[in-house]
């Protein structure tokens, strides 16, 4: 007589654990990035209520925003791809909301006018400064419209993902959270030289030169 022994398998080597590896590492880097995001953007919100006397830190934190705002738009966007080009794992967890996903590259499209503006500003021409202060202007009041709709939407993903890659109890459940680690904190190293190469330029700017 002969018995057959089965072998569990390891939770890690499960199924469902390398489905959600996927999304889940996805979600852990954008909710991780949207939350240095949200800080830094309720510190430059401070600054548009006093521009014409914080304008240097306005350009400082809107230079500093650049690379980790490229990271959340590549997150995003590898989603989006990843679901319609029916990737099992990103289809089982399902789309977003309707509204967010006819908002969704609205945003990122007023998120590139709203930063290439404000850069093209400190470096174009006097002449075309006009131009270039309404099309910032206008930018942002339509991007801080569908933006305040698009936190909401998602502010529940940050709150559960967002801290998980770091804290020691969480952060190794999910394979690849010391890459995305270091990748926020590239991003951020990245958008602190930028904005002490650029910020020389606001006394230039001030100075009509």
């Amino acid at each position: 007589m002969t018995s057959t022994v089965r072998t569990a398998h390891p939770p890690y080597l499960t199924r469902d654990r390398l489905v959600r590896w996927g999304v889940e590492a996805n979600e852990r880097l954008t909710s991780s990035t949207a939350l240095i995001l949200l800080v830094l953007l309720a510190i430059e919100g401070v600054t548009v209520l006093r521009v014409h006397s914080l304008l240097t830190l306005h350009v400082f934190v809107g230079m500093l925003l650049i690379p980790p705002v490229l990271v959340k738009i590549s997150s995003t966007t590898w989603r989006f791809a990843r679901y319609y080009l029916g990737s099992p794992e990103y289809r089982h967890k399902g789309p977003p909301p309707t509204a967010l996903r006819v908002t969704g590259p609205f945003v990122v499209l007023l998120t590139v006018a709203l930063f290439a503006s404000g850069v093209a500003l400190l470096f174009a021409p006097t002449s075309w400064r006009g131009s270039l202060l309404q099309l910032h202007q206008a930018s942002f009041i339509a991007w801080f419209i569908l933006m305040a709709g698009h936190v909401l939407g998602h502010i529940g993903d940050v709150v559960r993902f967002s801290t998980k890659d770091w804290t020691r109890r969480t952060r190794g459940l999910v394979s690849g959270s010391r890459v995305r680690r270091l990748v926020i904190t590239l991003s951020l190293l990245a958008g602190l030289a930028l904005a002490l190469l650029t910020v020389s330029h606001v006394g230039l700017w001030t100075h009509g030169a």
